[in-house]
């Protein structure tokens, strides 16, 4: 299974989350993430953030990455998205 923990942020305080959950045997954990991601973004009616370098690089170390203001096109009323890969699906050798 895999699970993705997705929260919303300002001045600290989480105004809202939400876990995507993708039991998609078929699908890359890259085509999981988008996925997941794209899902996240409709239920909190927001545009799909852009992927800056430093948050290719955060996710890559540790599975997890903000993005801010300059992540998105438009204004945001938030700091910052968070997202975490809290579940992973297991492969059995």
């Amino acid at each position: 299974m895999f699970r993705m923990w997705a929260k919303v942020f300002k001045d600290n305080h989480m105004l809202r989350d939400t876990v995507i959950i993708n039991d998609d045997k078929e699908l890359t954990r890259t085509k999981k993430i988008f996925k997941a991601l794209d899902e996240v973004c409709y239920q909190f009616d927001l545009g799909t953030p852009i992927w800056l370098d430093s948050n290719v690089e955060e996710f890559k170390k540790v599975s997890k990455t903000r993005f801010r203001s300059d992540n998105f096109i438009e204004q945001i009323e938030f700091d910052y998205l968070e997202i975490q890969i809290i579940e992973e699906d297991s492969v059995l050798f």
